[in-house]
């Protein structure tokens, strides 16, 4: 299973990104897909996740500035932020939770490389 993240980059204060992230591979099914990040220094934190059945999660920092949304083909996940602010600066990870083919099942045992959002003036 391989997790392809982007939309990541440089914008102002204010302003706004939308991340993709496609999942693709030996899948059975997608239980749920999520964003999490980890700034220099601090640990990785939840962002935002989706189940199959969506239900959704934002951490408590978003305050309904981001909004998590599944493609029709329920293998994407898009996350677009708002209002970003500097401390939103981190490297962004989507996350999945697959039952693949064949295998053993492990929750949320599959990650993307990461895509770097920095906001800064």
């Amino acid at each position: 299973v391989q997790l392809q993240a982007s939309g990541g980059g440089l914008v102002h204060p204010g302003g706004s990104l939308r991340l993709s992230c496609v999942a693709s591979g030996s899948i059975f099914s997608i239980k749920g897909m999520g964003w999490y990040r980890q700034a220099p220094g601090k640990e990785r934190e939840l962002v935002a996740d989706i189940t199959s059945g969506d239900t959704i999660r934002y951490g408590d920092f978003v305050k309904g500035r981001f909004t998590i949304s599944r493609g029709n083909a329920k293998t994407t996940v898009y996350l677009q932020m708002d209002s970003l602010k500097a401390e939103d600066t981190a490297v962004y990870y989507c996350g999945a939770d697959v039952i693949p083919d064949s295998g053993a099942y492990y929750p949320w045992d599959h990650w993307g490389q990461g895509t770097q959002v920095t906001v800064s003036s």
